[in-house]
């Protein structure tokens, strides 16, 4: 597969890349590079909410060796963390090399991205969403850039109507494909990339001493060889990845049905990795360490230990309870007489995803809740002026060429706004739309603000009145994504979207 490839020194510190004439990647000694390829997203969250802890930190910084890096170009960030929110795509491929993995079929594929998850850090890190992306989901694979192993690129040409998991592997892609894909469907363009393989979960699940599940009922699957008993039971090793390769225990045998019990599973594995009897327990730390970091595939912008360090710690911060597991809301395939995939659902999806694109929580979270109690958000309530009286300048601060000029169309031709004028570009970009208004135009940025969708942070009110016909002044910023669609998005999740919280456990019905 495509992608360029760099090892870390294990001494400590950044080691030096091998040469383009060596014409070859570093690789790491055939024992442990035995493994490249797991669908369980398990090891990588486990690694990123156990890193944040103090003790393991020099633990970390001597396990440079272990990490695999690929460069995927402009796919992500060059930054480990930013200022705002975060994406990281967690990709588990099915790739069936490593010792006894060949059984489960298919072992001469390159692999696939078999299990995906898009994680998103709120910005105020007090929330994420963990979004599982369907391997069989039918879109568009754009075309994307990859690495050749002698320095060189090559373009892997894009192609309509395909599986979601041939982003990854097939064709040449590499995870950078996956990513562009994920950006392609959702709008939400991920920092980084996390990857595993089958082994993984056998090495993770094991280094803590097993994870607790529960069942609703028992569980007996020839294909996966998974026994399992009703109520509760702690699963490691080939147990564990029985556990999240069966279809035919449970639900109608999906792979919807079998994505919600890797949720449940992910979220049982947080909980063992936050518990006291790992934190405090320095064996049991070095074997997850050590086990973590020989599990991971990641982007070269975060291709060491103390970059995983960092970026670990920051997500650390998000309290276990305000981890929200949801599925990517689909529906059958209309193309298909008897569906087998699955699409985007056209209005739930985009809801989902503008949620996510504006950083709406999707638990209750006691920072928003306040901030929503604001004088701000004061401000909207009270009476709204009738569109004809609304007056309003609008710039362009955003990225979008045209956004004032489309903005204005769309005020006076869909919403009635005829005292609207474009005024072209702003004096220099923003990152948010902002609203300034005197105080007797209260009425008229309230009405504005709801035809907008603005939030109570994009609304400037002034301390002198308008005189005369003074016009407000609109000021496009990067959160603008064109006229009509809402700036905020929707302010709850879509109706029937099922969600799991990381710090509940759930029986796998």
């Amino acid at each position: 597969m495509p992608g360029q490839r760099s090892r870390r020194s294990s001494q400590g510190g950044r080691g030096a890349a091998e040469p383009p004439s060596a014409g070859r990647r570093k690789r790491k000694p055939q024992k442990s590079r035995k493994k490249k390829a797991l669908l369980w997203t398990g090891g990588v969250m486990a690694f990123v909410v156990v890193a944040g802890s103090a003790g393991a930190y020099a633990l970390y910084q001597k396990l440079n060796g272990n990490i695999d890096a690929i460069d995927v170009g402009d796919a992500g960030s060059k930054n480990v963390v930013t200022d705002g929110p975060m994406n990281i795509l967690i990709i588990g491929t099915d790739k069936r090399t490593g010792k006894g993995n060949e059984g489960y079929g298919d072992k001469g594929s390159e692999g696939h991205a078999d299990t995906t998850i898009l994680f998103h850090v709120s910005e105020d890190r007090t929330n994420a969403t963990a979004m599982s992306i369907p391997r069989d989901l039918k879109t568009e694979i754009p075309e994307c850039e990859t690495k050749n192993e002698d320095g060189t690129s090559t373009v892997v040409p894009g192609t309509p109507n395909e599986r979601f998991n041939t982003s990854l592997g097939q064709n040449g892609r590499d995870p950078g494909c996956t990513m562009r894909t994920v950006e392609n469907i959702t709008g939400l363009k991920p920092d980084h990339f996390m990857m595993v393989d089958f082994n993984a979960v056998k090495s993770l699940t094991s280094a803590v001493g097993g994870v607790n599940v529960c069942m609703a009922k028992p569980i007996d699957d020839p294909k996966s060889h998974l026994k399992l008993p009703q109520g509760e039971s702690k699963v490691q090793g080939e147990q564990a990845l029985a556990l999240l390769r069966t279809r035919d225990s449970f639900g109608n045998r999906s792979d919807l049905d079998r994505i919600k019990v890797q949720q449940q599973f992910l979220g049982s594995m947080i909980r063992e990795m936050k518990s006291s009897d790992t934190l405090t327990n320095p064996k049991k730390l070095y074997k997850l360490a050590d086990a973590a970091t020989d599990a991971l595939t990641v982007d070269s912008a975060i291709g060491d230990a103390k970059k995983l360090m960092t970026l670990a710690e920051e997500i650390g911060k998000v309290d276990t309870k305000n981890i929200s597991f949801l599925t990517m809301p689909v529906i059958d395939n209309p193309a298909e007489p008897k569906p087998i995939t699955v699409v985007v659902d056209p209005v739930k999806g985009e809801q989902l995803f503008a949620m996510m694109r504006s950083d709406t929580s999707l638990t209750e979270v006691k920072q928003k809740e306040k901030a929503a109690k604001g004088k701000q958000a004061a401000l909207l309530k009270g009476p709204k002026a009738e569109a004809a009286d609304v007056r309003v300048d609008v710039l362009n601060g955003g990225e979008i060429p045209g956004a004032a000029g489309s903005t204005v169309t769309w005020l006076q031709n869909e919403q009635g706004v005829l005292k609207s004028t474009n005024k072209a570009n702003a004096p220099e970009k923003i990152k948010k739309t902002t609203l300034e208004y005197a105080p007797n135009q209260a009425d008229q940025a309230r009405a504005l603000a709801e035809m907008m969708g603005l939030p109570a942070t994009a609304m400037k009110q002034g301390t002198a009145d308008a005189e005369g016909l003074e016009a407000m002044v609109l000021t496009l910023g990067a959160d603008f994504k064109g006229a009509g669609q809402l700036i905020t998005g929707p302010t709850k999740p879509p109706k029937d979207i099922e969600k799991a919280s990381a710090d509940k456990a759930v029986c796998a019905q």
